[in-house]
């Protein structure tokens, strides 16, 4: 099924969006909209998996797994980060397994195990941040 105009339209100025959005945040906001893509594309891949479309479930969870390894796993700081880093690498390492295992074996639950923790880094990164720009 090819998108309609209107669709690519607003896809092409959400991704605009996107692009500005992120050429102008701060390494702090830019974690922020790692955890939000993430929990986005495991969204997507739950609708696909309700729908049954297996090509586009995997999609978004490749998508969400990229994110996961890419972004937030390979931006810890082993260094200065310590025994926090060493936890939150295990976590990402979790959070990846659950998706790989969502996919793998159509698991709703895996991907909203995956989806709940994402949201507690999320929002303890968010808090984070609102106290040290205080």
């Amino acid at each position: 099924m090819t998108p309609s105009v209107h669709q690519r339209r607003a896809q092409a100025y959400a991704r605009i969006g996107l692009e500005t959005e992120v050429e102008t945040a701060s390494p702090v906001q830019l974690i922020s909209l790692l955890f939000d893509g993430a929990r986005a594309a495991i969204k997507r891949a739950r609708l696909h998996l309700d729908h049954g479309n297996i090509q586009a479930r995997g999609l978004a969870i490749s998508k969400a797994l990229d994110i996961v390894t890419n972004g937030l796993r390979a931006s810890l700081d082993h260094n200065a980060g310590g025994e926090v880093a060493v936890q939150l690498d295990a976590l990402y390492d979790y959070i990846q397994r659950c998706l790989l295992l969502a996919n793998l074996h159509a698991d709703a639950a895996r991907l909203e195990e995956a989806d709940k923790l994402l949201a507690n880094l999320a929002d303890a990164w968010s808090q984070m941040a609102a106290q040290q720009s205080t």
